[in-house]
């Protein structure tokens, strides 16, 4: 493959910086994947994207400084950190011994320049070295902190900055990076990490700071509904900051090439239940409690009363009217707002639509595969200027080219554990003896979190063992709402060949599309199955509880099986079947 070279970047100079420099580097060493990866791209908009291709929106990527390698090596040799790193501690001690560090003096000066003209909330997120030299996407497995970046002082925000690079320095060595890297052909001594700091997307609305909307696109789609095909690919939206659609939680899906096509959603209540109810600001109000270990310490949640506030919602939503049972578009009228993105998708006030399937084009040709885009939309009414389209990440997805077939009578037949007709992936799955799966009868929604931990201690041990296995769970896995699933990170199941999410009366949501989450899964080609109690998907519970079990927690099983699983998935139809024999 032809990978397009990384343009050069400025280098950071604190004499002449105005706060307005699209990119610019401290250090000498290397940027990164993600910071590659927007390079790139940012080079191929300018080259590619006429101007007056859409005149409705400014396309571009924000303006960004990036911490090279070889400042977190001068960090980490200076403080005498590697011993630490690589060891078994807990996470939290692993952050504190960083937290306590000292940055380089070289990079102190830079940064203190840097915060000093900038003013704006920031995004301070990771760009990891082996996720380029790999080309394989750490999604979701390292941490990004934002910043609200508003205080008067510059010291206070100084501050701020900083205790934010170490906090993704950190993660660097968290136990899910560990075990995300065991999984590569690379040691966690190979890592080094840059850093990006990068204005966040959005206009202030109050004490909260947020994009209109977020976005992430994928070129290939592994579901698929209605007439679409698995190259048409797929579009996630949710009002405000994109950490609702990365982690798990609602937002509205569709298909770029029908973008007017219906919800697949059963009744009206489905619609108001499963739809985005809340979203992700970052909080630029009073100060919260000093707590500079948490991810989402300057973020907070807001309802769809306050975007309508706000004037964020007409765009994005419609209004459900109970007497007639239909969607009006727009906030016109009294009834349950509705975030279904039909203004734009449906009636197009812009033509966003047309200019993701450009996007998703040009990222194409210009990466020689299929791939995943991360972006934020902020409207500019009082101006009058275009809406503001942030390019924010792309990043390659791996798409297998081998088929198999699953017919309909293979879902039916004799020992069959597990069969669906809404599986991710393709082709078949061997060597897998060990299945966990979450006893049904000992579900409770309100015990997630402890399962998800009880997971995560079976997944290590067979990580160290060497056994991958098959994981069975209720709800969405990797969903940071603990009532809409198991909220495990990637690097806690990171040894799954083949993941099941199924539902119950209590657990009935709809697919889940974590970008993060899922991106990895494909990335490692791992299975995905979706089964509903209400369907005629199935899974064989009888035949798990007869089997004797390696460890039971009560609510978490790990069974050991004299011979491998037969796990089949065929991409093309979208059929999965898991048996235990043949």
């Amino acid at each position: 493959m032809d990978v397009p070279r990384i343009p050069d970047i400025p280098r950071f100079d604190r004499k002449f910086f105005d706060g307005k420099e699209r990119f610019t580097r401290i250090g000498s060493g290397k940027v990164g994947g993600k910071g590659a990866g927007l390079l790139r791209i940012h080079e191929l908009l300018l080259s590619r994207l006429e101007p007056d291709a859409f005149p409705s929106f400014s396309v571009g990527i924000p303006t960004l400084t990036v911490v090279a390698t070889d400042m977190f090596e001068a960090f980490m040799e200076r403080n005498r950190l590697h011993e630490v790193a690589y060891s078994d501690l807990p996470d939290d001690r692993i952050a504190s011994a960083f937290r306590k560090a000292e940055l380089p003096t070289e990079l102190l000066g830079d940064l203190r320049g840097l915060i000093e003209k900038v003013h704006q909330p920031l995004a301070v997120r990771s760009s990891s070295l082996l996720e380029d030299a790999l080309y394989r996407p750490f999604a979701g497995i390292y941490q990004t902190k934002m910043i609200p970046n508003n205080q008067l002082d510059a010291d206070s925000r100084f501050r701020r900055l900083t205790e934010a690079i170490k906090f993704v320095y950190a993660s660097t060595f968290s136990k899910s990076a560990k075990n995300y890297v065991s999984m590569t052909d690379r040691g966690i001594e190979d890592e080094r990490m840059a850093v990006l700091i990068q204005e966040v997307v959005g206009r202030r609305h109050g004490d909260r700071f947020y994009p209109d909307f977020s976005g992430v696109v994928r070129s290939y789609s592994f579901y698929r509904s209605g007439h679409a095909r698995p190259e048409d690919g797929v579009v996630n939206l949710a009002l405000g900051l994109g950490k609702s659609i990365v982690d798990g939680g609602l937002a509205w899906s569709y298909c770029p090439a029908y973008p007017k096509a219906p919800a697949p959603f059963a009744s009206a209540g489905d619609l108001l239940d499963q739809t985005q109810a809340e979203f992700w600001a970052v909080n630029m109000g009073k100060p919260p409690a000093h707590d500079p270990m948490n991810e989402t310490e300057y973020l907070g949640r807001a309802g769809l009363a306050d975007a309508e506030s706000d004037g964020t919602l007409w765009r994005v939503a419609s209004t459900y009217d109970p007497a007639s049972d239909r969607l009006r578009p727009g906030l016109e009228g009294p009834g349950p707002r509705v975030l279904d993105f039909s203004p734009i998708l449906v009636h197009e006030r812009v033509p966003l639509n047309s200019l993701i399937r450009r996007l998703m084009k040009d990222c194409e040709e210009a990466l020689g595969e299929k791939v995943e885009i991360e972006f934020a939309v902020t409207f500019e009414e009082e101006t009058g200027a275009p809406a503001r389209f942030g390019f924010l990440q792309v990043r390659p997805l791996v798409v297998s080219r081998e088929f198999v077939e699953v017919s309909e009578a293979e879902l039916t037949a004799d020992g069959v554990l597990l069969a669906s007709e809404n599986v991710m992936g393709n082709g078949v799955v061997e060597g897998v003896r060990d299945l966990v799966y979450v006893r049904p009868g000992r579900f409770e929604p309100t015990l997630t979190r402890v399962v998800a931990g009880e997971i995560a201690a079976i997944n290590s041990r067979l990580l160290e063992e060497r056994h991958p296995f098959l994981l069975v769970g209720f709800g969405r896995w990797g969903s940071s709402d603990p009532s809409l699933g198991i909220p495990v990170d990637w690097g806690q199941i990171c040894g799954a060949r083949a993941i099941v999410e199924a539902t119950l009366p209590n657990m009935n949501v709809d697919l889940s599309q974590g970008s993060h989450f899922f991106h990895n899964i494909s990335s490692f080609e791992v299975s995905y199955f979706c089964v509903r109690h209400d369907r005629d998907d199935r899974i064989d519970w009888e035949w798990l509880e007869r089997q004797p079990p390696v460890s039971d927690t009560g609510r978490v099983r790990h069974l050991r099986l004299s011979e491998p699983l037969a796990i089949r998935v065929d991409g093309r139809t979208g059929r999965g079947v898991i048996r235990t024999r043949g």
